[in-house]
């Protein structure tokens, strides 16, 4: 029997319950494959889950980890895609906090051309994200006004990058001098220090936008509406200052607004293939061109996944936090 290393969530917690284990190496059914892990990225859904409020689906790894890089180590008999020993990076319904996972073979990409495994490790899940949610839910076109909550973060420098590149008008908001900066550089045309601003008056002097992607909830989300221009789209996917708000249903109705949003984890493994097949056709030459391209804050040993955890809880990081699994 195989065993690999990995990092399990012992009891819901602060990052100090994620606690090394050994565990048998997954087998993979007839539509998966079986990733032997380089790097593994962590994303906000990771904290959630340890912390007890974010479980798997039914079906998935126990173990936290939502995307990965790597190489094929074991093909399911369905598979015809990819052979052993290529390299990927993918989406993970659960368990990229392993030396091996498995995973739909269609939720793979090949690494884009010119990037390492450890920047390929930073790609899936914020790109999977933001393509599902800005370009497929919400329809963001050339030359709208684009709000982005976050611009710091995983999702917002890739969100920002990928509408910059589909020549969107971008408008971020961020915490930081050095967050506001670092968002202007990769494309936003105004970032807004929301501890010294508010964003609301700030988007009313331009005349409000179109689309705004928000992960902030609570009290943002009266702003945003107001933010929004007739036929305007608020997308959520994620509420840190909570998901239970009051809204005024008059102003959604006159303004004829569009509110959504999703989680990507509960999707069909069918959703899931046709975001890879859409980012693989419309994405990955950027990133193969080097106009669209990971931002990687830091990198921590999957045996020191606590730190990497207090890192992301407070917030201070720009761009990707990513554990480096093979030793």
């Amino acid at each position: 029997m195989q065993m690999m290393r990995a990092m399990a969530i012992s009891e819901p917690g602060g990052p100090n319950v994620l606690k090394q284990i050994s565990r048998k190496i997954p087998s993979p059914n007839r539509n998966e494959v079986v990733i032997k892990i380089a790097y593994a990225g962590v994303n906000r859904p990771d904290v959630l889950q340890r912390m007890g409020s974010y479980l798997p689906p039914a079906g998935a790894s126990d173990l936290p980890g939502l995307e990965a890089s790597g190489i094929v180590f074991a093909i399911g008999e369905n598979v015809t895609s990819w052979e052993i020993g290529d390299e990927v990076c993918a989406l993970l319904p659960g368990g990229g906090y392993a030396e091996y996972a498995a995973t739909q073979a269609s939720h793979c990409l090949p690494i884009p051309k010119g990037l390492s495994l450890k920047q390929a490790a930073a790609l899936p899940e914020t790109y999977f994200t933001v393509w599902s949610n800005v370009f497929q839910r919400a329809q963001l076109k050339p030359h709208e006004k684009f709000l982005v909550h976050g611009g710091s973060s995983g999702i917002g420098t890739t969100a920002i990058q990928m509408a910059s590149v589909f020549g969107s008008e971008i408008y971020t908001t961020a915490g930081t001098y050095e967050k506001c900066l670092v968002c202007e550089e990769l494309g936003a045309k105004r970032a807004i220090n929301y501890k010294e601003e508010d964003f609301l008056d700030v988007i009313k002097s331009i005349g409000g936008v179109h689309v705004i992607l928000d992960m902030v909830g609570g009290d943002y989300i009266e702003k945003n509406i107001k933010a929004l221009v007739d036929d305007g789209r608020l997308v959520q996917i994620a509420f840190l200052k909570g998901s239970k708000v009051g809204i005024n249903l008059a102003q959604i109705m006159t303004k004829r607004l569009t509110v959504t949003g999703s989680t990507l984890r509960p999707q069909s493994d069918f959703l899931k293939t046709k975001i890879a097949s859409q980012l693989y056709e419309q994405i990955w030459p950027f990133l193969g061109n080097g106009r669209l391209k990971p931002i990687i804050f830091k990198t921590f040993d999957l045996s020191d996944v606590s730190t990497a955890h207090l890192v992301m809880e407070k917030s201070e990081h720009i761009g990707k936090i990513l554990l480096k699994v093979q030793q």
